[in-house]
């Protein structure tokens, strides 16, 4: 497994040994040890989800608030996807920084998003199945989320923002500077 330094140290990017023949390919997808001995992060997975979606689909920026924040280890099944995380911790020298990565069913990168970032991804492909692993439950009460155009941010979607497609909720999530962030770098 080899990490890879990203814009923002916190978040980690690695990209897993893989081992393929005619047959196909099979890698290691995450390892809990190795992780921590790298990262000296216990990130342990108690949910995980995934999406499939169309080229131009936009999810995010979501986040959960306290005490129901999550950590997020992000990939890509299929197709290819421009993912963002954007730090939203309030002591951080990167708050309102955003780190970005691309995706895909070909590098079979990992991101892992710490708490108190927010989280999206661009779909760049026709289609993209994409997996992430939570360390915290869904609390639908708990649940929000930034705005994916907020001027503040700048996040460069790589992606003209007049095709972009998101939610109703995505579109009216808050902006950055209407935030009263509760989060703090935990050390």
């Amino acid at each position: 497994m080899e990490f890879k330094q990203v814009a923002i140290p916190d978040c980690k990017l690695f990209v897993p040994k893989v081992f393929e023949d005619s047959r196909g390919y099979f890698y290691e997808g995450f390892n809990r040890k190795k992780f921590f001995e790298h990262t000296g992060i216990d990130f342990n997975i108690v949910q995980i989800n995934q999406s499939k979606s169309s080229k131009g689909v936009l999810r995010g920026l979501h986040f959960q608030l306290p005490p129901f924040d999550q950590a997020k280890l992000v990939s890509v099944i299929e197709g290819e996807v421009l993912d963002v995380a954007v730090d939203l911790r309030k002591d951080s020298d990167y708050y309102g920084k955003y780190v970005s990565v691309i995706l895909s069913e070909d590098n079979k990168q990992h991101f892992f998003i710490p708490r108190g970032f927010a989280h999206g991804f661009l779909v760049k492909s026709s289609t993209a199945k994409f997996m992430y692993g939570v360390d915290n439950v869904y609390s639908p009460a708990h649940d929000s989320g930034i705005r994916f155009d907020d001027e503040d941010i700048r996040i460069d979607w790589e992606f003209p923002l007049n095709e972009i497609l998101v939610s109703e909720k995505d579109n009216n999530l808050a902006h950055l500077k209407d935030f009263n962030s509760p989060f703090e770098i935990i050390h």
